[in-house]
């Protein structure tokens, strides 16, 4: 059977794959106290561990701690899992926690009371340029209005906000405006809108596709790897407004090759597997205007208010985007999917807040697998490789596609350095009203 030999801007479209959370598995509640030989028993020191591992972990002891886990975040800075827990009549729990290796701090508001209070905000205050998401670092729910939040708008969300109870929520102001960031340009193309790839993976069926933001699906059935091109890919299925912001894109050429791979111009960075994200996690973030940018997780399940409507269930970073970076690939260093640029607010220049359709909810939504290695819930084995020199170079559009897009632009690195970066979100708000949301009133649209 011929494999097609696809050009090197088609390669670069074949972004990198995902999957599930890789093994660095803790076991429970047999793990060890601590890497550097922390003491056994109730005072077990904290281990070091590496942001994935520090994710596995914390969705161990969600399940162990039950009503009394409130959610937990990484410190980067001291390589450790922080999990919150609201004091009960069952301390065992706590100490099996400890002895995990994790930094247990007790909270006042539980994960039920802080969900209950994002559904209050989801029916109460549900204002275009709004969004809000659980912070388990300051143990209440982070709410942002955008600059087209004013009057009597600002008024009902600040008042909501007060109803929840001293010591529930935070609000602050936003300089710019929630949008999904499509835009006319290069890249990837679909009538007159240009998006980023996400990543390659493999449908149901075994055919080559790829992810990348709904918004982007519902712009235009049809994708080029070229402005004004012959199509090389069509839109399988595609979600947003709603429960994500993705689309399954499937290659028209069975025999396109696919690669599990992000391209950022000079060099790759190869995804072994998909992952849920973290607080306080490092990630970066390829696209085709800006190029590479990195920054950190701020919230998860984040509900957004879009001109277009309501999006849940997304991921909140501090990582800059602009127009033409919707769809384009969020990762870590060490080779882990983890999101599709969806929308925010401002851009690489002023920074802002930027929102990412997880990779592992969109892969278990369209059936899909990562590259041609995945297996069952998009899991694959072994831990990707991280690239550590500058991404960029001249320019974006044009020549390179590669898991997130196309090349140029950018000056941030993979690596030890952090990067100058662009990435854009839209958050949703959440299936049950329990996640972060943000909208846009006078957003972009969809060929912005």
């Amino acid at each position: 059977m011929s494999h097609k030999r696809i050009p090197k801007r088609r390669a670069a479209i074949a972004a990198g794959g995902v999957v599930a959370l890789g093994a660095a598995a803790v076991l429970l509640p047999n793990a060890n106290a601590s890497q550097d030989g922390g003491s056994s028993g109730d005072t077990a020191a904290p281990r070091t561990l590496k942001a994935a591992d520090a994710s596995d972990l914390a969705s161990q002891l969600a399940g162990l701690l039950g009503d009394a886990f409130a959610g937990s975040y990484y410190d980067a800075d001291e390589q450790q899992l922080v999990v919150n827990v609201v004091p009960g009549d069952n301390n065992q729990v706590i100490v099996q926690a400890k002895k995990a290796g994790a930094d247990v701090r007790e909270v006042d508001n539980s994960m039920s009371e802080l969900r209950t209070g994002a559904r209050t905000l989801k029916s109460e205050a549900t204002i275009p340029g709004t969004s809000w998401a659980i912070d388990p670092r300051t143990n209440k729910i982070l709410v942002t209005a955008d600059s087209t939040v004013t009057g009597a708008d600002w008024d009902r969300l600040e008042s909501t906000v007060e109803g929840l109870g001293a010591g529930m929520a935070t609000i602050k102001k936003s300089a710019g405006t929630f949008k999904t960031f499509v835009s006319g340009g290069d890249a990837v193309f679909g009538g007159g809108a240009r998006c980023s790839l996400g990543f390659n993976v493999t449908a149901g069926d075994g055919a080559p596709a790829f992810l990348t933001a709904g918004h982007c699906g519902v712009a235009d059935e049809r994708w080029s790897d070229a402005q004004g091109g012959q199509p090389i890919a069509t839109v399988d299925q595609a979600v947003f407004p709603g429960e994500g912001d993705f689309a399954l894109v499937r290659y028209d050429d069975p025999a396109t090759e696919a690669p599990s791979e992000v391209n950022l111009g000079d060099q790759t960075v190869q995804i072994s597997q998909a992952a849920e994200a973290t607080v306080g996690q490092q990630v970066f973030r390829m696209g085709s205007t800006t190029g590479l940018a990195d920054g950190q997780v701020l919230g998860l399940d984040a509900t957004v208010n879009y001109p277009e409507g309501t999006v849940t269930g997304l991921i909140q970073t501090d990582v800059c985007a602009e127009p033409g970076d919707s769809g384009g690939s969020l990762f870590t260093q060490d080779g882990l999917a983890i999101g599709l640029t969806s929308g925010g607010s401002g851009d690489c220049t002023v920074g802002g807040e930027t929102f990412f359709q997880p990779v592992t909810t969109a892969l278990e939504a369209v059936g899909a697998t990562l590259g041609g290695d995945g297996a069952g819930d998009g899991q694959a084995g072994g831990a990707g490789s991280g690239a550590g020199d500058q991404a960029g170079g001249e320019g974006a559009g044009g020549e390179a596609a590669g898991g997130g897009d196309a090349v140029g632009g950018g000056d941030g690195q993979v690596g030890d350095g952090a990067g100058a970066g662009a990435g854009a979100g839209e958050a949703g708000d959440g299936a049950d009203g329990d996640g972060t949301g943000a909208g846009g009133g006078d957003g972009s649209g969809l060929t912005g």
